[in-house]
């Protein structure tokens, strides 16, 4: 049995989040007319607290590389889950990295699901996640892709396992994972097939995130703006910082730079505890 620390499960969640706080805006003519922002319900669910008899595993070094065949609610699960399969055969997961947890500060033994240990591997994981699956960070962000990480459980830090395992997924809806190729190793740096679009109008009931290359979608992410502060912003914050950015992101892509039309999304406080301290720039695709 392995434990995955609980930020993991909302870097994931955080992803599949609608109810981030949305701006709609349509350039006529040169001028910005924002709509009133609006919410969607999240279609995340809480995780399953206790594994299947399935779900115990051995303490012993997990293989680097190896695939495995994972329900989005075993992703995120606090144990290791799921099927080790080949990596020709169906999978949705694939390991990238394996490491040697540091359990020890200043000559005392850490807990391995202490916060210091748990952050320690989430850091590690998402910035190995790029060297992985390339593109740039702005790629990255705007992509389906994200990385999932597991420790031993307490029991078996206690006997002697000291590993961390980070895969990469896809997701292909809200609590859904997508079957990934035999190889992950470029997988955003080669194609924008994951790219991140959505069903509908972000704000919208029917909005859902989904891959660009998989399925109809109508709108598209297009760029990212950094929210400064440690402090969760509010909208008018956000808005300030995002309006101009989205505008000549939108502007830039309209076929005319006269009327166009384009959404921005602040991260709810969920995406931000999370660590996405960015919003995501929108248009119709």
């Amino acid at each position: 049995m392995a434990h995955r620390g609980p930020g993991v499960a909302a870097l994931v969640a955080a992803l599949l989040l609608a109810g981030a706080a949305l701006a709609g805006c349509t350039d006529d003519a040169g001028s910005p007319e924002p709509a009133s922002p609006s919410t969607s319900a999240s279609p995340s669910e809480s995780a399953p607290t206790s594994p299947s008899p399935s779900a115990v595993v051995s303490p012993e070094r997990p293989d680097k590389d190896g695939c495995h065949l994972l329900t989005y609610d075993e992703a995120i699960a606090p144990v290791v889950a799921g099927t080790e399969v080949p990596c020709r055969q169906r999978h949705t997961a694939q390991t990238f990295r394996i490491g040697r947890l540091d359990l020890v500060a200043d000559g005392h033994l850490r807990a391995v699901d202490s916060p210091d240990v748990q952050a320690d591997v989430a850091r590690t994981c998402t910035s190995s996640l790029g060297d992985h699956v390339g593109g740039t960070l702005e790629d990255r962000r705007l992509s389906m892709v994200q990385a999932v990480w597991f420790t031993p459980s307490v029991e078996d830090a206690a006997a002697g396992a000291d590993w961390f395992r980070c895969d990469v997924v896809a997701l292909a809806s809200a609590g859904q994972l997508l079957p990934l190729p035999r190889s992950t190793r470029g997988l955003v740096g080669s194609s924008d097939r994951l790219a991140m679009c959505s069903t509908a109008e972000p704000g919208t009931g029917a909005f859902e995130r989904v891959p660009c290359g998989v399925g109809d979608h109508a709108w598209r992410a297009i760029s990212t703006v950094d929210l400064p502060g440690s402090a969760y912003p509010s909208a008018g914050e956000a808005g300030s910082r995002m309006e101009s950015a989205c505008r000549s992101a939108a502007r830039a892509q309209a076929d005319d730079p006269l009327d166009f039309t384009w959404s921005e999304e602040r991260p709810t406080q969920v995406q931000w505890d999370a660590g996405q301290h960015y919003g995501i720039c929108w248009v119709p695709d």
